[in-house]
C-alpha cells in the first residue's frame, strides 16, 4: 500500500477517506473454487446461500463427493444448468488427476491461470480471483470484474473505460496490482454505504 499511495494520489485518497482495506482472503482448496464459479455474475449474497446450502448436502466437501449429487439435488440449492455444468467439469478433472489444486501453488501466475482456464466454466475471471484471494498472488489484476471496474471509473473520474485502457492504467501499480485491487474493492463497497 505505501508503494501504491507514493504513486498515485487517488489511491491514497482512498486510504485516507476508507481506511485500509480488509484482507480478504480464502483458504485454496476445491471448496474455494465451487463457491467463486458460483459468484460468477451473480451477488455474493446470492452465490453465498448457494454454497451454504451445497455445504449441508456433501462431507467432506470435495470433488468425488460432489459428483455423486444428481442435477435435481444440485438445482433445489440453487445451482443453473451452467454450474452444474463447471462444478462437475471441475470436480472431473481433479477426480481424474488433470487438475492438482497443490501444484497451483507451486506455478508462476501465468501457468496456474492458463492450468485453470483449461477447466470448462473457470475463465480469466474466476482463475484471477482464485489466484489473489486463495493463492494470495500479489500482482493478480482481475480486470473483467465489474466492481473494479465501477471503482476505476470513479476514482479516476472517467466517464468510460474499456478492458484496453484498464490493463494499461493498472501497469501502473505493478508489482502490486492484487492490493490496488482490494483497495478498489474497498473504496466501492465502502463508498456505496455511504450513498
Amino acid at each position: 500500500m505505501k508503494f501504491l499511495c507514493e504513486n498515485d494520489s487517488e489511491l491514497a485518497a482512498i486510504i485516507d477517506k476508507y481506511g485500509k482495506p480488509p484482507m480478504w482472503r480464502r483458504k485454496p482448496g476445491f471448496p474455494t473454487l465451487v463457491k467463486i464459479i458460483l459468484e460468477q455474475q451473480v451477488s455474493l449474497a446470492s452465490a453465498n446461500a448457494v454454497y451454504e446450502r451445497l455445504s449441508g448436502m456433501i462431507a467432506p466437501f470435495d470433488s468425488s463427493h460432489f459428483l455423486t449429487l444428481n442435477d435435481d439435488a444440485l438445482h433445489a440449492v440453487g445451482f443453473s444448468r451452467q454450474k452444474i455444468r463447471s462444478c462437475r467439469g471441475l470436480s472431473s478433472a481433479i477426480v481424474q488427476g488433470n487438475l492438482k489444486l497443490s501444484e497451483l501453488e507451486r506455478m508462476d501466475d501465468e501457468t496456474a491461470r492458463s492450468k485453470l482456464v483449461q477447466i470448462h466454466g473457470i475463465g480469466p475471471w474466476t482463475a484471477d480471483i482464485y489466484l489473489l484471494l486463495a493463492l494470495r498472488r500479489p500482482d493478480i489484476w482481475p480486470e473483467s470484474d465489474l466492481a473494479l471496474i465501477s471503482a476505476v471509473k470513479k476514482v479516476k473520474k472517467l466517464p468510460k473505460i474499456d478492458a484496453g485502457e484498464l490493463i494499461e492504467l493498472s501497469s501502473d501499480w505493478r508489482p502490486w496490482r492484487a492490493v490496488a485491487a482490494r483497495l478498489l474493492w474497498h473504496y466501492y463497497l465502502s463508498s456505496k454505504k455511504s450513498e
